[in-house]
């Protein structure tokens, strides 16, 4: 499991072929709970501008139920991890983003990337939360 408490995600591909279903990347920050609405605050604009991009073909984020500081996301892109690194990550918004976050950390973050195996293992519902949510 990669970690780094200081830049973005420490990202490699060089094990593995990633450019045919994409990649999923997977993140966990951990912060006190009283930091949450801080830190959403922060990371509001870059949700925003990576579902905007046409690689980032799905991205939700999660808040666990017994600790809620950890928060963590997962991001699904078409594109490889060095198209992510040398594109995405360079962005001002991930830089103003990080340096107003990083200082919340309880620990370091985790960032794990996986190989999407394709159509054949997806599957999504149509209705996948009720109306008013």
């Amino acid at each position: 499991m990669a970690t780094d408490t200081t830049t973005a995600p420490p990202l490699s591909s060089s094990s593995a072929d990633f450019s045919a279903n994409g990649f999923s990347l997977h993140v966990t920050v951990y912060i006190a709970p009283e930091d949450v609405p801080k830190f959403m605050e922060a990371y509001k604009p870059v949700f925003d501008m990576v579902i905007g991009e046409p690689e980032c073909v799905f991205f939700e984020v999660y808040q666990s139920p017994e600790d809620p500081g950890t928060i963590s996301w997962v991001e699904n892109w078409t594109a490889s991890v060095e198209w992510f690194m040398k594109e995405q990550l360079p962005k001002e918004c991930f830089k103003t983003y990080l340096a107003v976050t990083e200082p919340m950390y309880l620990k370091p973050r985790e960032a794990n990337i996986l190989h999407r195996m394709g159509r054949d293992w997806l599957a999504i519902k149509d209705k996948q939360y009720p109306s008013g949510v």
